[in-house]
């Protein structure tokens, strides 16, 4: 079963944030699948992942891209690239995580809707059984483990 990694977001912007998680990824040899709620949204992401920095390259498609590449960026359930760890953005369903070593519920704690829908994940995990960690984010912007 995967762990489920809570990322709490205090200082920087999703756009901000992501980029450098899935390179992280990338760099253990996972595949990366991040799940949002709006298409409009994931829309956004797939250009900033282009752009968000001069001197990297997040190899991603989105749905409808023949190719399955390290990332990738969807609406839908599933795990259509094999990918390893599972991103939630926006208020995405958590679904079935057996097929992923790890899930990360990425959530803006300055967003009260956000918040409470986190709190809600978090107490459904636990009661769940399953292995769940806090990572908030510090001044200086890295990820510092709460609980």
């Amino acid at each position: 079963m995967a762990e489920l990694w809570f990322y709490h977001l205090e200082r920087s912007e999703l756009e901000r944030a992501l980029p450098p998680l899935l390179e992280k990824c990338l760099q253990r040899g996972w595949r990366a699948l991040v799940r949002g709620g709006a298409v409009e949204r994931l829309e956004a992401l797939d250009e900033t992942l282009w752009t968000y920095r001069d001197d990297s390259f997040l190899p991603h498609a989105r749905e409808g891209d023949p190719m399955r590449h390290p990332v990738w960026l969807t609406s839908e359930g599933g795990n259509p690239n094999q990918a390893q760890v599972l991103f939630l953005i926006d208020g995405a369903e958590i679904g079935d995580v057996s097929s992923f070593e790890r899930a990360c519920l990425v959530f803006d704690g300055r967003d009260e809707a956000a918040l409470v829908l986190a709190r809600s994940r978090w107490k459904e995990a636990k009661d769940a059984g399953i292995v769940a960690s806090y990572w908030r984010e510090s001044a200086s912007g890295k990820w510092e483990k709460q609980a």
